[in-house]
């Protein structure tokens, strides 16, 4: 007989995580979630790492589920002393088909016109459609769905058996359709792929092929991590049920590391890249941003910058990398419109700005000369 979940409702005083400035993944500034621990039970989830997971023992990650029962009450008292930027919210584990508070937030994301960003292995997310296409058509909304193979993916099996109660990846797509179709920025977050299981040629030309074949724009692409009691429980699963496999993963991940070499990683992402601009498609998440936005062009400026600073790094250009990245944040920190600021000073009053620099001064003129897309 299997473990019975339980669900323990409580009341937290804050729900709203902050950043100073948008990340460069997801384009999301805020995030609020109203669970703690996920019924999918994916084997290699980051979420049960110490610095995220209240449960002393990993396996309870699963089935003892704490449910926020005040989450849109303190995100809508958050929010309205928030500045306008990307939520990443949305949970659609089996809880919320009793609880019903993903959608309750996506209301309170509605009402007060914030964009949203939502990640899904569910396609429990279509029922949400019509509240997501208000939010989009007043503010924005990205419906990503997380898919690291498919089912005819050579890996999809042993995929299928870690990813435990997760739906099938035929399901995702199948959602990812729907949004597509109600004109919804969709796409997938290939996150984590697993080294031997995912990361082969033949999975991540089908991942790509099909994210296309079902309306997505994008595919991100982002590599296992694996750090303490996550570890442990990772490599338990996979020394009981892949013995080979296990073996391999303690090289790649040997107790201390977080992650495989760089060069491995840059491997997998730079062929993402390849086959996504073969099928036309992006590997980079496009940043939304709400009609009328004053710091429109700001925002757009820091898209380019940030996807310069993602081909360094798949590059190995690791001082380019942070010479964009650094850039990034400066305009993202600049309180001024940045046409202006280049009308007023020029090219040479743009290198003045902290974390610009000539090098970044010449490239972003460049681009203002250009004349953007999308603003």
């Amino acid at each position: 007989m299997g473990r019975r979940t339980v669900f323990t409702p409580y009341r937290p005083k804050t729900i709203l995580n902050k950043s100073k400035r948008a990340d460069h993944w997801f384009w999301s500034r805020y995030s609020a979630y109203p669970y703690i621990g996920c019924q999918h039970g994916c084997a290699f989830c980051y979420c049960r790492e110490r610095k995220y997971s209240p449960y002393d023992d990993p396996h309870d990650f699963a089935y003892q589920i704490k449910v926020k029962e005040n989450a849109p009450e303190l995100l809508e008292r958050a929010l309205r002393r928030a500045p306008v930027d990307v939520v990443f919210t949305g949970d659609y584990q089996p809880a919320e088909r009793k609880f019903g508070l993903s959608r309750r937030m996506l209301e309170v994301c509605r009402d007060l016109i914030f964009p949203v960003f939502v990640l899904e292995r569910s396609p429990l997310v279509v029922r949400d459609l019509d509240l997501l296409r208000e939010i989009h058509k007043n503010a924005h909304a990205v419906v990503a769905f997380s898919i690291i193979s498919t089912a005819e993916a050579p890996g999809a099996a042993c995929v299928r058996a870690i990813e435990n109660l997760a739906p099938a990846a035929e399901k995702r797509l199948a959602a990812m359709e729907e949004f597509a179709a109600a004109g919804i920025t969709t796409g997938t977050c290939a996150m984590p792929l697993l080294p031997e299981l995912c990361d082969d040629d033949a999975t991540l030309t089908s991942l790509v092929r099909q994210t296309v074949e079902h309306g997505g724009q994008f595919v991100l692409a982002g590599g296992l991590t694996l750090a303490d009691q996550q570890r442990e429980y990772f490599m338990g699963v996979l020394t009981r049920d892949m013995p080979d496999l296990a073996a391999r993963y303690e090289a790649l991940y040997p107790a201390g590391s977080y992650g495989p070499s760089q060069e491995a990683w840059r491997r997998v992402a730079n062929r993402v890249r390849e086959l996504c601009a073969s099928f036309g498609i992006r590997d980079r998440v496009p940043r939304p941003i709400v009609a009328g936005d004053k710091r429109a062009l700001n925002k757009r400026l820091v898209e380019w910058l940030a996807d310069q600073a993602y081909a360094m790094d798949l590059a190995g250009d690791t001082r380019g990398m942070w010479e964009y990245r650094k850039a990034a944040w400066a305009i993202e920190d600049l309180p001024q419109e940045i046409g202006l600021v280049r009308r007023t000073l020029g090219a040479r009053g743009l290198a003045s700005l902290p974390g610009v620099g000539e090098r970044m001064a010449t490239g972003i003129e460049a681009w203002l000369a250009r004349g953007p897309a999308r603003v």
